[in-house]
């Protein structure tokens, strides 16, 4: 979150972010309460001042025979603590009332980031893999048809046990996924990162403390409740991302300089209910509403911030090279930029299937796989994680980054497509032949049931 100070010295700056980032939040009324709280916080400064001032001289009084100037005294300190008891009442009011709504402010992006309206003007940074690319069928059939024919994505038995908006891999299906979370561990732990398998349910202060509470409640799924906009600390929710508990690994913590830079990894299910995406990404594995994904979550010093950031980029970069997988790395414009954000590259994986408007020269599309995201002391702020280089020095808020490496669904849509051969086989790339017992090819599973009648 934003410190009240800096919105209060630097309003136009704030107001700037909320039309860049599109965000509506009426900031005259946060400094109207933050005006309101101060001037109050300084009337109960001075009454206190009073106070303590008139009952010091009740006893003086009192010694020197004055009993009408004492009992005034006495009086005036009554109307004082009654006073300063209701100013301090409303104050605790305005307190809860501006805590809430700089909860509602956006980061603000960082002056590298290019402004933009939408998705239509992220900037692509680069594209890999595409001038030695792989020779493909004369026609790629997409995932999902391909997965079904294999018999290693069954969707209608996904919806059965969950409803819409899950599936079942299976066979070679399911250890392609085992493979590809296995060997994305391996890859990052060679990076220098921890490993850390976290609880799958969290509860509203981690939500809160990383940004998804309370603006994005709708998205996600609350553990026996329904998803009401009011929610408490003991809530538990199905984290949508590892970064959730990752990063509350150190809430209201400090770190000292010597742990930093910090670097944890974690496989976790994901899950999200993509309100706001009804009617997109039907078919397939593109959007679903549970997802296993590899994050890599990031504690440093605020002066390393940037260089960690293009570190993070590469690293997740890595797990495509090593896979063959065409890609291309996309900065992204203030209007794209999340509400937690100060600067994002989204890392985009080549699915050559679909002949998508936004695709490659040569067919296909791109398929988000990875944000790579800079959240500055954004994160820290609000979860309470700092650090001090000694322990005779003051502690200050540090910068969290994360980046997922990679969502794993959709580089199983990219191998399909593009590892996919003209008799309907799927070529597994090398690097991922040891976690699947050398199996070189994917040729596919025989029906069960009455299903498999149909194939004779």
């Amino acid at each position: 979150m934003l410190s009240r100070q800096f919105v209060r010295e630097n309003p136009e700056t704030v107001r700037e972010a909320l039309a860049n980032k599109g965000v509506d939040v009426d900031l005259e009324q946060i400094l109207d309460v933050d005006a309101e709280w101060r001037e109050l916080k300084q009337r109960g400064d001075d009454l206190r001042h009073e106070r303590n001032e008139v009952s010091s001289t009740i006893g003086e009084l009192k010694q020197a025979g004055e009993e009408a100037a004492a009992q005034e005294a006495i009086e005036r300190s009554s109307e004082l603590k009654s006073e300063l008891q209701a100013i301090e009442a409303r104050a605790e009011e305005l307190e809860s009332t501006l805590e809430s709504a700089l909860l509602r402010l956006p980061q603000i992006p960082d002056d590298s980031v290019p402004v933009g309206a939408d998705e239509s003007e992220n900037r692509e940074v680069r594209r890999e893999g595409f001038a030695d690319r792989r020779e493909l069928p004369a026609s790629v059939v997409p995932h999902y048809d391909l997965g079904e024919a294999l018999e290693i994505l069954d969707f209608d038995r996904g919806a059965k046990v969950a409803g819409g908006g899950f599936y079942v891999a299976k066979g070679d299906g399911a250890r392609l996924e085992h493979a590809l979370i296995q060997f994305m561990l391996d890859v990052h732990r060679e990076q220098g990162y921890e490993d850390v398998f976290p609880p799958i349910p969290v509860n509203s202060a981690s939500m809160r403390g990383t940004g998804q509470f309370p603006k994005f409640t709708e998205d996600a799924y609350r553990i026996g409740g329904d998803n009401a906009a009011s929610y408490d600390d003991d809530d538990l929710w199905l984290l949508p991302t590892a970064e959730v508990p990752v990063t509350n690994l150190h809430r209201d913590e400090i770190l000292l300089g010597e742990d930093l830079p910090l670097k944890y990894q974690a496989y976790t299910p994901n899950f999200r209910q993509e309100a706001g995406e009804h009617g997109t990404e039907t078919r397939g594995i593109v959007r679903v509403h549970q997802f296993n994904k590899v994050e890599m979550v990031n504690f440093v010093r605020p002066d390393a911030s940037e260089e960690r950031f293009e570190g993070l980029v590469s690293e997740a970069e890595a797990v495509l090279q090593r896979l063959g997988l065409p890609y291309r790395v996309l900065e992204m414009c203030t209007g794209d930029l999340g509400f937690t954000q100060a600067k994002k590259y989204d890392l985009e994986v080549w699915a050559p299937a679909d002949d998508m408007a936004d695709g490659p020269d040569v067919g296909g599309r791109w398929l988000e796989v990875s944000s790579v995201s800079n959240f500055g002391a954004f994160q820290a702020r609000r979860a309470g994680i700092r650090y001090r280089e000694e322990h005779h020095e003051s502690a200050e808020y540090l910068h969290t980054l994360n980046g997922s490496g990679l969502a794993v669904p959709r580089v199983v849509v990219a191998i399909l497509e593009y590892y996919q051969n003209p008799d309907g086989t799927v070529t597994v790339p090398e690097p991922l032949r040891p976690y699947m017992g050398d199996t070189a090819v994917i040729e596919g599973h025989d029906s069960v049931g009455e299903e498999k009648l149909g194939d004779q």
